[in-house]
């Protein structure tokens, strides 16, 4: 490929560049502090202000444009579903043991393998997403504020996360470039550390 769609690629690699790494930065304490509202603002709100969520579900996206069709869509697909079996499990009350470090261990082993162009077989990379996103979607079913109305509130969790998937994909369109492909590895690699931060908040 020429030098050109990398030259040209490169300054529409920094604000996503710039993003990421302000979410990173971001303390993990912030991850579940509760909704700002409740019904659907405070669904929508719960995974976008929570540090933890938001790298683990921009993995998804990167994975999944990483790998290409089908995965770019079916790992969008799979994870707010999914999540959204937890979410209710989380809503009912049922616990499921080790929550917070399920959602950790999602950033680090989803970043890593973004960050080592991991391809394995879609049902593996599918069944790995569905997993993982039960922790998440009973993270933010458990904390449903008291009184709020609780098919709004998932319907807004679902949504976020179904727009943080996008930008993941959108981000990771740009491994069609070598310096792009560059760029989504090094964000995998991030993420995978980020998890490894939220590891260590979590003992």
């Amino acid at each position: 490929m020429d030098s050109a769609p990398m030259t040209s690629i490169a300054p529409r690699l920094r604000l996503p560049l710039v993003s990421l790494a302000l979410v990173l930065v971001g303390s993990p304490a912030l991850a579940h502090t509760g909704s700002v509202a409740g019904g659907f603002l405070g669904g929508f709100a719960h995974p976008v202000f929570g540090p933890d969520h938001v790298v683990a579900m921009v993995a998804v996206g990167l994975w999944g444009a990483f790998l290409g069709a089908p995965a770019i869509w079916l790992l969008p697909v799979v994870f707010p579903l999914v999540m959204a079996f937890g979410g209710v499990v989380g809503i009912l009350g049922v616990p499921i043991p080790a929550v917070e470090t399920g959602i950790a261990t999602s950033a680090v082993v989803l970043g890593l393998m973004v960050a080592l162009a991991a391809r394995p077989p879609l049902w593996v990379a599918a069944a790995l997403v569905g997993v993982f996103a039960i922790f998440h979607g009973h993270a933010h079913g458990a904390e449903l504020p008291a009184g709020a109305d609780a098919v709004a509130y998932s319907l807004g969790f679902v949504i976020a996360t179904g727009l943080l998937h996008l930008a993941g994909v959108a981000f990771g369109l740009t491994a069609g470039w070598p310096a792009g492909r560059i760029a989504v590895r090094t964000a995998g690699g991030a993420i995978a550390l980020a998890g490894i931060a939220f590891l260590v908040g979590t003992r």
